[in-house]
Parts: structure tokens; C-alpha cells; sequence
């Protein structure tokens, strides 16, 4: 009996720090916070607590995460910064449909081994990695994402990975949905050093 009150006495402890912490909570942040991992993992078989990835679970009272992929991503690995493809669809300025998570890293650092989900990743030089970071919560989680003018810019520059049909059209569909900044998508491109290639397209759309 008192084993049976020691391990609910446990589990509720863990609902709160993690309803404290905005629903969702990693094995590390779960250990520094007292709650041993057979506590977390008996929430999951209890049904509470919903594992979305390796070591990241959220309770299961609150509502399912909106963007599970981009949320992993961000919580698994911190310095990333969604890119590309992936960034095109999350402003809404293509119709492609990424299949995997377009992920920038450091060009000197190594990417991690993650299962779930597909990733690509892209080594960006120091200066293209940290030029035009925006910061979004995404239920609850910080996630970064490059903005409309520096995806463009990023896209010229892998436009022979992407396709230039794809990165025509995303110029298209930022022109008709967003206000069109094609200085703030020049300082970008040089940058990414390829303001002679991009410098044409702005100027037939301006």
C-alpha cells in the first residue's frame, strides 16, 4: 500500500512540474527535476503522458501538437534552424509538400543521428546560418525558422538541390501574399553570395 502511494505521490508530482513547464518535458529536464525515467514511463503506460520522440513526451490532456516534426526538431536539436522547403511551407509560399524536415546546422558541426522524423541537413557558413532567424512558439517550444526574405535567398543558393521551378514559385507566391521587400531579400542573397543570380529576378517583379 505504501509502495502504491509512494508511486502516485510520484506521478503526480511529474503532471505537475510537466503542466508547469507547458505540457511537454525531455527525459534530461524530467532527471534535474527529481522525476526518475520509470515514472515517465509509467504515465506513458497509464496512458497520461504521450511519447512524440525519443526522450519527449507531452500529457495527453492537452491538445496534440499542431507541428510535431518542427517541435521534435527544435527540442532535440536547439542550435537548428528550419530551412528551405520546409520554411517555404511553414510562411505558406509554395505548394510543395516536404517530405522530410529541411534542417540548418553550423557548416563545423556534425548532425545528430535522429530516427523520427526524416531530416535533411544543410551546412550553412557562420553568417548565412545566423542571418534572418525568426523565433515562433509552437505549442509551447521555441522553434526557429529563417524568414520569408532569407528562405528566398537560401533557395537561389540550393536552387540546383530544390529546383528552380520551385524557387520561381515561391518568389511568385511571396509577391501576392507578403509585402514584397526585395532590398531586405538582396542583403540576403549577397550574404549567401548570390546577389548577381537573384539581382534579375527582383528586378522583373519590382
Amino acid at each position: 500500500m505504501i509502495n502504491k502511494k509512494n508511486k502516485s505521490s510520484a506521478c503526480e508530482k511529474a503532471r505537475q512540474v510537466i503542466r508547469k513547464g507547458g505540457g511537454m518535458i525531455k527525459t534530461s529536464e524530467a532527471i534535474q527535476a527529481g522525476i526518475h525515467p520509470r515514472t515517465l514511463y509509467q504515465l506513458r503506460d497509464m496512458g497520461d503522458l504521450v511519447q512524440i520522440s525519443r526522450g519527449i513526451y507531452r500529457l495527453a490532456e492537452i491538445e496534440g501538437v499542431s507541428n510535431p516534426d518542427f517541435v521534435i526538431v527544435a527540442t532535440r536539436i536547439p542550435i537548428s534552424v528550419i530551412c528551405l522547403i520546409s520554411a517555404l511551407s511553414f510562411h505558406e509560399i509554395t505548394t510543395q509538400i516536404p517530405h522530410e524536415v529541411s534542417v540548418a546546422i553550423p557548416k563545423d558541426s556534425k548532425p545528430p543521428v535522429i530516427l523520427y522524423p526524416p531530416m535533411q541537413f544543410h551546412k550553412f557558413s557562420p553568417e548565412s546560418f545566423q542571418a534572418g532567424v525568426e523565433s515562433h512558439q509552437i505549442d509551447g517550444v521555441t522553434v526557429k525558422v529563417y524568414s520569408p526574405e532569407k528562405t528566398l535567398a537560401d533557395c537561389f543558393k540550393f536552387r540546383n538541390k530544390i529546383g528552380m521551378d520551385v524557387v520561381l514559385e515561391a518568389l511568385k507566391l511571396y509577391k501576392s501574399r507578403m509585402k514584397f521587400d526585395h532590398k531586405k531579400i538582396l542583403e540576403y542573397a549577397k550574404i549567401c553570395r548570390v546577389d548577381k543570380i537573384v539581382l534579375p529576378y527582383l528586378e522583373a517583379n519590382i
